[in-house]
């Protein structure tokens, strides 16, 4: 930046030829090039692999770095959600007097793992009462509310009452202000 900024009629200066050569043996040294090698791949996580090998065929495709990075970085973001969407696990536990039913949510709820949380209830089994506990639990986006909304109106078209307990500061205030608010009316 202080190049372009201060320096940049000195380096309009220099030919691109040379900017050129400096750009490549800097690519070449700071490269990792132990990351690539068939050994390291073998251990490395399949989706890692998909996200070196897509960046590099949209940045050859393309012959924009900027267009291969976002794509690489998109494409990263969605092996991780896919990766951490299974993460929130749901266990109950009924009463004694088998009158109610506490289910215990552990995990990141976010809007990966939505639609699994919605399944893991069982709506027409349970007793009339059912407590969802979230204590162990943090929600993160709209699309979680979402599930839980619909998971009470579940509940609710058999006749049940469902109680959220034990959200956090940060997850009580969204659910809060959206719950209620995200159904097609």
């Amino acid at each position: 930046m202080v190049l372009c900024i201060v320096f940049g009629p000195v380096v309009s200066d220099i030919p691109m030829a040379a900017l050129v050569a400096v750009m490549v043996m800097v690519s070449f040294a700071t490269f990792d090039w132990h990351s690539v090698a068939p050994k390291t791949l073998k251990r490395m996580p399949a989706g890692e692999i998909a996200v070196m090998a897509i960046t590099v065929i949209v940045v050859v495709a393309t012959d924009n770095l900027a267009i291969g990075v976002v794509v690489g970085s998109v494409t990263a973001m969605v092996i991780f959600a896919k990766r951490v969407a299974h993460l929130a696990r749901v266990h109950s536990v009924l009463d004694p007097d088998g009158t109610t039913v506490v289910y215990r949510v552990t995990g990141e709820l976010f809007f990966a793992s939505s639609n699994d949380l919605v399944g893991q209830f069982n709506y027409a089994g349970d007793p009339d009462k059912i407590v969802i506990d979230l204590s162990e639990a943090h929600v993160w986006d709209a699309s979680s509310v979402a599930a839980l909304d619909a998971i009470e109106t579940k509940y609710a078209q058999r006749g049940k009452t469902v109680e959220i307990t034990g959200l956090n500061d940060l997850s009580a205030d969204l659910h809060g202000k959206l719950t209620g608010e995200l159904s097609s009316h």
